[in-house]
């Protein structure tokens, strides 16, 4: 990501947001400072810029626990700030697609060995980091799942797939929040995408980030810097000895151990927050009240 008219300033610490103790100027979406004006995130901002003073009640999928300084600025900017989430939760007894057999797969591993690999629909690698994901995989010999479009298969090594073929799986799609809750889930190579954080919180794994796009810098930030529940690949995109280094970090090393520790912390307080008396559960009754005193 570019922001024009701040190169050279892009590691510059914004200190007036408050909750965002480390954001830097780079860290911010393309389009906020003299970007692409004219890009969908960009305009997206701009309505909910103008839509959100107007409104009765603003509801996010998060908890208040994970984040009180901002929840704290928000509360005293709308009369309404409701945090009603994490949402998924609720999904794990949910029936569910499982054609590629990843949990089978993920039964045979040892307990938080395994790295699942998913960067959703729309962020996409390139061809370049594609080979170095694989290549590093392969050298560490992580078991893994690994969720690769076919638009992007036909980018991965000469042999690869048959190499690998005993220690890991690549699937055109795979049932992420069941997989992220297997007890032989390690680590979570994603872009780092809201609801894709909240999923990796409330089953307890840590991340590696990729961020692409949107938000996906800020929530970065937050959970390398502030929550310490991940770590950015280096440099932040895909290389062979950057994910190396990433995926031992966390799988095999001692910061892994405390990673895994802190966002144990995280789950619980998340699970707690859609329990009975929870503070999602009390906004979620809050949110009722207010729908059903619309009058609709």
């Amino acid at each position: 990501m570019v922001i024009f008219g701040i190169v050279g300033r892009e590691n510059e610490i914004l200190k007036f947001i408050p909750g965002f103790p480390e954001l830097r100027l780079g860290d911010l979406p393309g389009g906020i400072l003299f970007g692409n004006l004219e890009s969908p995130f960009s305009i997206m901002l701009h309505k909910m810029g103008h839509a959100l003073p107007k409104s009765t009640a603003v509801v996010i999928n998060s908890f208040e626990e994970i984040e009180p300084k901002i929840n704290k600025d928000l509360k005293s900017k709308f009369s309404k700030f409701l945090n009603v989430g994490p949402f998924n939760p609720s999904n794990l007894t949910s029936s569910y697609s499982d054609k590629y057999g990843c949990i089978s797969w993920l039964d045979k591993q040892k307990p938080e060995s395994a790295a699942y690999i998913g960067f959703g629909t729309v962020a996409k690698l390139t061809p370049n980091e594609v080979v170095a994901l694989a290549e590093a995989l392969e050298a560490t010999g992580t078991p893994f799942l690994w969720s690769l479009g076919d638009d992007l298969k036909e980018h991965l090594p000469e042999g690869f797939l048959k190499h690998t073929s005993e220690q890991g799986q690549v699937v055109a799609w795979a049932p992420q929040v069941q997989i992220l809750a297997h007890a032989s889930t390690g680590v979570f190579m994603t872009h780092c995408g809201w609801t894709s954080v909240l999923e990796s919180i409330a089953a307890g794994v840590p991340m590696i980030s990729r961020p692409f796009f949107g938000d996906q810098h800020i929530n970065t930030l937050m959970l390398e810097n502030v929550w310490k529940i991940g770590v950015r690949v280096e440099g932040g995109v895909c290389t062979k000895n950057g994910t190396v280094n990433a995926l031992e970090l966390v799988l095999l090393h001692e910061k892994g151990r405390k990673l895994k520790a802190q966002i144990g912390h995280f789950k619980e307080l998340a699970l707690k927050s859609i329990g009975p008396n929870g503070s999602s559960s009390q906004n979620f009754n809050t949110l009722l009240e207010v729908i059903t005193g619309l009058n609709l």
